[in-house]
């Protein structure tokens, strides 16, 4: 089991985390870690290879009339071509 202490710095808690616990997660200086409390259990976890899940709203916000109109215009091909390889009909 490996310790450490709280301290303050300017106007935050800091919790040192030991080399070694840094080689456990496999995370470096400068890496974004998620923190997670669950029943007085502190979890942390590189961000590194999670997603931030979007809905429709949040994707298509600014996105204009006139730019899907162009979008529309841009594929037409993809939607209404014949075949041009061996795609599958």
């Amino acid at each position: 089991m490996l310790l450490t202490k709280i301290r303050k710095q300017g106007g935050a808690a800091v919790v040192t985390l030991p080399a070694e616990v840094l080689r456990q997660l496999d995370a470096g200086i400068g890496e974004e870690l998620s923190i997670m409390v669950y029943q007085h259990t502190v979890t942390l976890r590189p961000v590194r290879g999670e997603r931030r899940r979007y809905n429709l709203e949040e994707l298509l916000s600014g996105v204009t009339e006139q730019d899907m109109q162009v979008l529309a215009e841009d594929t037409v091909w993809a939607r209404e071509g014949e075949p041009v390889g061996r795609e599958l009909i």
